[in-house]
């Protein structure tokens, strides 16, 4: 891999932090809240030491980052990219979550606009696996141009596998 995939990402909204050990309180208080895990695989992530396995894996990735609203300053959610494949050239985003004050604001688009725009330099491909009960975010990704191409048991760090569909962007797609 001859690119970083935790650089830090800005437009005129948003700013993507490269997520640091110290960010753990400060996220947790936005993924306290029930209702943010309602539609995702693993709905007990608002409980302390389950979001905690949730932030291990989000470091261990080494390519997460902390949601900053420039306008206020405020930590508003997460997101990172994960498992790069070197071989066919591909890689995922996903684990993203959003405090409920930021939804309906189109933040997500802006957030994943900066991901596809930077990632897409580097590969032709990204994947993103979206529960199979969470509708907001099959709705979300497929809003921004990303097709569904199967379903596949996936296991996330430290938790069960659960059933996820697959969906897929191509950079041409993406540019057009």
């Amino acid at each position: 891999m001859n690119f970083s995939i935790q650089p830090t990402l800005e437009n005129d909204h948003i700013i993507l932090y490269p997520l640091q050990e110290s960010d753990f309180e400060e996220l947790y208080a936005v993924a306290s809240d029930p209702k943010v895990w309602e539609q995702h695989p693993n709905k007990d992530r608002w409980k302390r030491e389950v979001f905690q396995n949730f932030f291990n894996g989000a470091m261990q990735s080494k390519g997460a980052f902390k949601i900053v609203d420039k306008s206020t300053g405020e930590t508003i959610g997460c997101t990172r990219y994960y498992d790069y494949n070197q071989v066919e050239n591909f890689i995922l985003i996903g684990y993203t979550f959003y405090g409920t004050a930021s939804w309906g604001k189109g933040i997500n688009p802006k957030v994943k606009k900066l991901m596809l725009d930077y990632i897409f330099q580097f590969v032709p491909k990204v994947y993103f696996h979206v529960g199979s009960n969470n509708l907001r975010s099959q709705i979300a990704v497929g809003r921004i141009g990303a097709e569904k191409i199967g379903e596949e048991e996936v296991a996330y760090f430290g938790e069960a596998p659960k059933l996820n569909f697959v969906y897929e962007i191509k950079k041409e797609n993406w540019e057009a």
